[in-house]
C-alpha cells in the first residue's frame, strides 16, 4: 500500500482529476518524447544499426550493432512518428534500412542478433522485428509490409511450437540444435509482438497465440506462486526454480523473479482482455490487477530503499537490489492502463509516485533518461552501461497519450 493510505487524500486527488487528462502533463510528456528521441539520433551508426551510448550521447566503446536495440529504435521511432516528433522518420528509416540490410541473414533467412559475428539466433531478438515491422505498418513506412511477411514465416516455419502452443527459445545459425531451455522473457515479447501483429493483419491467430502463452506462464505458473512470476523453464515446461542463481545480474536470465517483468507481462494482459479480434477470458484483467499490486504494493522499496530491484526470491526477499529505468517505465505504463480501464484512484496514485520517482532519479537535467542506479542512486552501470535504449521510457511517454 502507498503510505498515507485511503481516505480523505484519495478523495481531494480524485476530486482534482487524473494527470492523464491534464493538458500540462500532456504537454510534459511530448516534451519528455522529443528529448528522448533528438538523444537517440545520435547513435545512428552509418554502417547500419545503432551505437550503444554514453551518458553524453557519445559512442560508448566498441559495441556492436544488436538485433533487438535495432528493432526497438524502430518501434520507439515510429512511436515518434506517429506522435509528430521531429526527427523520427530519419530515426525510422535507418532502423528499418538496418532490418532489411545488416541485420538480414541472406543465406538462412531470418536475422543476425549481432552481424559480423557468429551468435545464435535468438526468439526474443526475432519477435522485436514483428514488433517493429507491425508498428511501422501502423505509421506507413513502406517497407513495413515486406518485413511483415517475413516475420510472419520464421515465426510460422521456425519459432512457433504447436504442440505446447508457445515459442521455442534459440537455434544456431542455420535453425538447428533447438535449444533445450524455454523462456518467459523471450514469450512475454512474443505475446508483445503479436499484440501488434493482430492489430496490423486483422488475424486473430496472433491473440489466440498470445493467450496460449500468456495462460502458461501467468494464469497457471504465475498464480502458483502467489503472482510471483516463474521465467525458467524446461523444455516441457517444468518451472526451473533455480536457475542461474549463481548469476543474479544476468541481463536477460536472472535467477528469481523480476518485478519489471510481472508489470511488463500485466500491461500485455490488459491489451489481450481489449482485443477486437478476441474475447479475452476474465482472468485477464485479474491477474494484471494482481500481478502489478504483488510487484508495486508489494515490492516497492522492499530492501529499505525507493524504487524496484531487480530480482528477489520465491519468498519475495531481494536478490539483486540494482535498480534499473525500465521498472519504472513499465509501471508508469501499466498504472495508466488500469486506471483508464478500472477508474481505481489506487492506480492514479501508482502513476503519479511512479513519474515522481523517474523524475527524481532517472531523468536527467536534458530529459534523457538513466538506464541503471548504482546502491547510492547515482547513475550505474553493472547490467547495461551506457544509455542503449529508449523502448521502455518511450513508451512510457506515450502510452499515458493514448487515452
Amino acid at each position: 500500500m502507498i503510505p498515507g493510505g485511503r481516505g480523505a487524500a484519495e478523495g481531494a486527488l480524485v476530486r482534482g482529476g487524473s494527470w492523464l487528462d491534464d493538458p500540462s502533463h500532456r504537454v510534459w510528456l511530448g516534451r519528455r518524447l522529443a528529448d528522448v528521441l533528438t538523444f537517440a539520433l545520435r547513435s545512428i551508426r552509418p554502417e547500419g544499426g545503432f551505437h550503444h551510448l554514453d551518458a553524453d550521447g557519445s559512442p560508448l566503446g566498441l559495441r556492436p550493432p544488436q538485433l533487438f536495440l535495432t528493432a526497438r529504435m524502430a518501434y520507439a521511432s515510429a512511436l515518434g512518428v506517429r506522435h509528430g516528433i521531429p526527427g523520427s522518420g530519419e530515426l525510422l528509416d535507418h532502423a528499418m534500412d538496418s532490418l532489411t540490410g545488416l541485420h538480414a541473414d541472406t543465406r538462412h533467412g531470418g536475422w543476425l542478433s549481432e552481424p559480423g559475428s557468429v551468435t545464435r539466433k535468438a526468439t526474443y531478438d526475432h519477435v522485436h522485428v514483428g514488433l517493429a515491422a507491425a508498428t511501422a505498418l501502423g505509421v506507413g513506412h513502406p517497407t513495413a509490409g515486406t518485413l511483415l511477411d517475413q516475420v510472419v514465416d520464421v515465426v510460422d516455419s521456425r519459432l512457433w511450437d504447436e504442440s505446447s502452443q508457445t515459442l521455442l527459445e534459440s537455434f544456431a545459425p542455420d535453425w538447428s540444435d533447438s535449444e533445450d531451455y524455454r523462456g518467459a522473457n523471450a514469450n512475454m515479447h512474443g505475446l508483445e509482438a503479436f499484440l501488434a501483429m493482430g492489430m496490423a493483419t486483422g488475424d486473430a491467430r496472433w491473440h489466440r497465440r498470445g493467450l496460449s502463452m500468456a495462460d502458461r506462464i501467468v494464469n497457471q505458473a504465475a498464480r502458483q506462486h502467489d503472482w510471483l512470476l516463474p521465467e525458467h523453464f524446461s523444455p516441457g515446461w517444468e518451472e526451473e526454480l533455480d536457475y542461474n542463481r549463481d548469476e543474479p545480474l544476468h541481463p536477460f536470465r536472472p535467477y528469481g523473479a523480476t518485478f519489471g517483468h510481472s508489470l511488463e507481462w500485466a500491461r500485455f494482459l490488459l491489451q489481450l482482455d481489449e482485443s477486437p479480434l478476441i474475447e479475452g477470458p476474465p482472468w485477464l484483467l485479474e491477474a494484471a490487477d494482481a500481478l502489478c499490486r504483488r510487484a508495486l504494493d508489494g515490492g516497492w522499496a522492499v530492501d529499505g530503499r525507493p524504487g524496484l530491484v531487480y530480482t528477489v526470491d520465491w519468498n519475495g526477499v531481494p536478490v539483486a537490489g540494482v535498480r534499473l529505468h525500465w521498472p519504472v517505465c513499465e509501471g508508469i505504463q501499466v498504472s495508466a492502463a488500469l486506471l483508464r480501464r478500472t477508474g481505481d484512484d489506487h492506480w492514479e496514485r501508482w502513476y503519479r509516485r511512479l513519474w515522481d520517482h523517474a523524475a527524481r532519479y532517472f531523468i536527467d537535467e536534458r530529459g534523457t533518461w538513466r538506464n541503471e542506479l548504482a546502491d547510492d542512486m547515482s547513475e550505474g552501470g553493472r547490467i547495461w552501461p551506457g544509455r542503449p535504449d529508449v523502448y521502455h521510457c518511450t513508451g512510457a511517454l506515450t502510452a499515458p497519450l493514448s487515452g
